[in-house]
């Protein structure tokens, strides 16, 4: 299952959008954090650990309550960490998020990039949500919400240097 990436502004996706292995080990699901537990974010700066009202969180209708669940996934290429992936999930939208960081050292090293996010549903065995970017430049990328609360799922990403005949793929725990 691959991306294309079309010669536009964004990319067209075909198929589903990651491959995820069938034998992968997954964290448990656990409770969710109690609100005083959760990250409350106050401001519209973006952030490695995701804020769910930054400008980009906003433009995309993420649901400002969202937070992390399951563990962190982590795109590398050529054995070096360039981007993680984290599944949000909403309880008063009642929505599930990917969100993608790029990491700082790959910006500053590299062009303009390929990015896609998605969340990926166990239980219907696709990709839903997705979101691509081609030639960016951006840090933070968010997938639209996903009606997936009851199924199983895991936040899905790839990022792709401009010049790399395929792109560089990971996905955050399973969660259910």
């Amino acid at each position: 299952m691959r991306i294309r990436y079309a010669k536009t502004a964004v990319a067209v996706l075909t198929c589903a959008m990651m491959t995820i292995p069938a034998g992968a080990a997954f964290a448990g699901s656990g409770p969710a954090p109690k609100p005083s537990e959760r990250s409350a974010a106050k401001t519209t700066a973006p952030s490695a650990k995701g804020n769910p009202t930054s400008k980009l969180a906003v433009a995309a209708d993420v649901c400002a309550d969202a937070y992390q669940i399951g563990s962190t996934g982590y795109v590398k290429r050529s054995g070096t960490t360039i981007a993680s992936v984290k599944q949000f999930y909403s309880p008063d939208c009642q929505e599930n998020y990917s969100y993608v960081w790029v990491w700082e050292s790959f910006r500053k090293t590299t062009g303009p990039y390929d990015v896609a996010a998605g969340v990926y549903s166990y239980d219907q065995d696709t990709v839903l949500g997705a979101q691509a970017w081609e030639q960016t430049r951006q840090q933070e990328f968010w997938s639209s919400g996903t009606d997936t609360v009851a199924d199983c799922t895991a936040a899905v990403a790839s990022v792709r240097k401009t010049g790399d005949p395929t792109e560089n793929q990971a996905y955050s725990s399973k969660r259910c």
